[in-house]
């Protein structure tokens, strides 16, 4: 069973997913779990608070994605299935990406961190495309950085894509993470070998 904790902070993720950050306060979250004010404070001072719980258990849950670079045969049903994984848990914490450049400017722990992060990923992501390199799946690099300024456009993608709906669309929806996929996928396709372009035709999209 859930303690108090951890229930506010499932209820401020459901309200923050379906109402966007600026309409959600401490007090809605109370109204929302029945509970007074004073009690969600006696756990959480500042909604601000709740924001970095949420940021470190998305971090916590890519985490467990990256993990499965280490693990196994690295190939492209590898990358597509890391990529799924990752839009998935985006998904999950999509306020957190809709209302992105706001968290950023607002909570600078949190911008401190999710820059040394991005240092982690470049360096996992680099290792992944050396790998896949040397299996003969990834040509290699053709102009000055080709792999660095992929690996910037995966980030800015991952970053982005749900706002772009946002903006696109009049409802961000689960089943739009495959349609998705699939753009993010294709971004790969200019960088295979013959052999990775007759692997990435057996993915199942």
């Amino acid at each position: 069973m859930k303690n108090t904790r951890e229930k506010i902070v499932d209820t401020a993720l459901d309200l923050f997913n379906a109402q966007g950050l600026a309409k959600v306060t401490l007090r809605t979250i109370a109204k929302k779990m029945n509970i007074s004010q004073g009690n969600l404070n006696y756990h959480y001072k500042k909604r601000e608070d709740i924001i970095v719980a949420l940021y470190h258990s998305l971090v916590a849950d890519m985490n467990k994605s990256m993990a499965a670079i280490g693990r196994g045969k690295v190939d492209l049903k590898l990358m597509k299935q890391l990529s799924k994984a990752m839009m998935h848990n985006a998904y999950r914490y999509r306020f957190f990406f809709i209302d992105f450049a706001q968290i950023m400017r607002d909570n600078d722990p949190i911008r401190k961190d999710y820059n040394e992060l991005l240092v982690l990923r470049k360096m996992q992501f680099n290792a992944l495309f050396n790998r896949m390199m040397e299996e003969g799946v990834l040509r290699p690099e053709k102009l000055p950085n080709e792999y660095d300024n992929l690996y910037k456009r995966v980030q800015v993608f991952t970053d982005f894509w749900m706002t772009s709906v946002e903006i696109e669309r009049t409802l961000l929806e689960k089943k739009l993470i495959e349609e998705y996929l699939v753009i993010m996928m294709q971004s790969i396709y200019p960088y295979l070998t013959e052999k990775g372009c007759a692997e990435y035709k057996l993915l199942d999209f």
